[in-house]
């Protein structure tokens, strides 16, 4: 892959990951489902993610501290489906 290239793709990356975030919150927007909030907000944290790696571009070493913001975005899903799956019927 061509060193030009990288960033092209990194954008695309961070464009899709904010896209699916309007998709989840159009969807909220519609049932109000907690759910779908959750997912949108996850999707934005990895837009997040990625777009700040693209622009700041940190070196290996200091790229880790980065991915804390896709960790609490896997963590907002994983509570937003267990909250969804335990709680009592109404």
């Amino acid at each position: 892959m061509t060193p030009s290239l990288i960033p092209f793709i990194s954008g695309m990356v961070t464009a899709g990951y904010a896209l699916a975030g309007l998709f989840f919150l159009e969807f909220w927007r519609r049932t109000r489902d907690d759910l779908f909030a959750a997912f949108a907000g996850a999707f934005w944290l990895m837009a997040l993610n990625q777009g700040l790696i693209a622009v700041l571009q940190p070196n290996e070493e200091h790229r880790g501290w980065f991915y804390l913001l896709r960790l609490a975005a896997f963590l907002l899903i994983i509570a937003a489906i267990l909250r969804k799956n335990l709680r009592k019927p109404d």
